[in-house]
């Protein structure tokens, strides 16, 4: 099943926009947006593939991690995690 991953990270400083588009950049091979310009922390909605939603987040962290250090971002913790599942357009159309 396709899980949503949104993942937050949060820190000591205010992130900038450029910082955001950089990571934006570093999560669309995830089918990822980005988010944080002006905030104390960073995050992103990455999709994975996965058997549930414990599973999608072990997997989507650590893909996380290493778009935010692509795009040159603090390594600061991630303190939130949530997921939603996607329905695939066939079982959506199967009573």
């Amino acid at each position: 099943m396709r899980y949503s991953v949104s993942i937050i990270a949060e820190g000591d400083r205010e992130i900038r926009l450029d910082e955001v588009v950089e990571l934006a950049d570093a999560v669309a091979t995830l089918n990822g947006v980005a988010s944080g310009a002006g905030s104390f922390s960073y995050g992103a909605q990455i999709v994975v593939e996965a058997d549930n939603s414990d599973d999608a987040v072990d997997l989507a962290i650590p893909l996380f991690i290493d778009a935010a250090r692509t795009a040159g971002l603090p390594e600061w913790p991630v303190t939130r995690a949530e997921t939603i599942g996607e329905i695939d357009e066939l079982e959506a159309l199967d009573p």
